[in-house]
């Protein structure tokens, strides 16, 4: 059974593999999540180019898709790639899939979402989950909300991952999605008092790992997103502390990336994509803006190498990199 205490939220542009080889390296145990794949460009494009992963467990690959056929299969292929877990995504507010009626759209029409888990969840061995917002722009009551968790519940759902803010589709953007609509945690808790047999892992808005800690104690599990991706060792420092593990050594980490990042890049790939993650991995340290601005700007040149890494972890002092978080 997979522990979902804390998760590793999907994020866009963010959570690709080399993002996920990283904190599989600062947490081993953490559930991570992919990036949003849309079932369809499994099916008819490079699935395995898509679907390429490595020492990533335990991983969750998240579909967008409001087909049930072509979710079920996308979902096969999910398993049979080796991921643990396989999500839909109902909660993305963004142009893209609004263009294609999928995301957040989907919690307009609670028997669709219902008719796709349920193929879905046939489809595969492995659990399939949902990950939603609380509401949808002024559809944005408790009882919304309900009625959506309880059509999918009635399919036999039983994990629910839920961004607690309304989506709006209409004058906000994916960032202002991200802050501007008020978080309403109670929803969840109601939820979780209404559907004693299911789980809710609760995220939006956590940021600091004192409010992880309150919210770990209510909650069946947190999901965290940008907060960690700013500054990783937020995330080690709370599975440190959730799971009783010892905090890993800060450069014995960025040596063991640099390694997998030198065979990224003599396999072909450019160097600004596994690069990009580790901008805060230094955060909060003296020389950490010294660092991000050196990497910033040596990753994008074309034809860099791990040479680049070296020059930018040189303005670290020693001193301050054994084990800090």
């Amino acid at each position: 059974m997979l522990n979902r205490r804390l998760s590793l939220a999907p994020m866009m542009g963010c959570t690709d593999r080399h993002c996920r080889y990283l904190f599989r390296l600062l947490a081993p145990r953490t559930l991570l999540y992919t990036e949003m794949i849309v079932a369809a460009a499994l099916l008819h494009g490079d699935a395995a180019y898509l679907l390429r992963h490595e020492n990533d467990a335990p991983c969750a690959l998240q579909l967008g898709g409001s087909k049930p056929d072509e979710l079920a299969a996308a979902a096969r292929l999910a398993e049979q790639a080796g991921y643990q877990e396989v999500n839909l995504n109902c909660g993305c507010p963004s142009d893209r899939v609004q263009t294609g009626g999928i995301g957040a759209c989907l919690m307009a029409d609670p028997g669709l979402v219902a008719d796709c888990y349920q193929a879905m969840a046939e489809a595969v061995q492995i659990p399939v989950t949902v990950k939603s917002r609380i509401g949808l722009d002024r559809q944005d009551s408790y009882e919304f909300f309900a009625r959506f968790i309880n059509a999918i519940h009635a399919t036999g759902c039983r994990t629910f991952l839920v961004h607690a803010r309304a989506a709006w589709l209409q004058g906000l953007s994916p960032r202002e999605n991200r802050e501007i609509p008020p978080l309403r945690y109670d929803f969840v808790s109601r939820a979780k008092a209404d559907f004693l047999d299911a789980s809710f892992i609760l995220n939006g808005g956590i940021k600091t790992q004192g409010q992880a800690t309150e919210l770990l104690a209510a909650y069946d599990g947190i999901m965290l997103g940008r907060a960690p991706y700013a500054n990783p060792w937020l995330l080690a420092a709370l599975e440190a502390a959730e799971f009783g593990s010892e905090m890993p050594e800060r450069m014995s980490v960025f040596q063991q990336y640099r390694d997998f990042v030198a065979r990224e890049v003599a396999a072909g790939t450019a160097l600004r994509h596994p690069a990009k993650h580790l901008l805060g991995f230094f955060a909060g340290l003296p020389g950490a803006r010294a660092f991000r601005r050196q990497l910033s700007s040596s990753m994008q040149k074309a034809g860099a190498g791990v040479e680049a890494l070296d020059a930018a972890v040189a303005v670290i002092s020693p001193g301050y990199c054994k084990g800090e978080s």
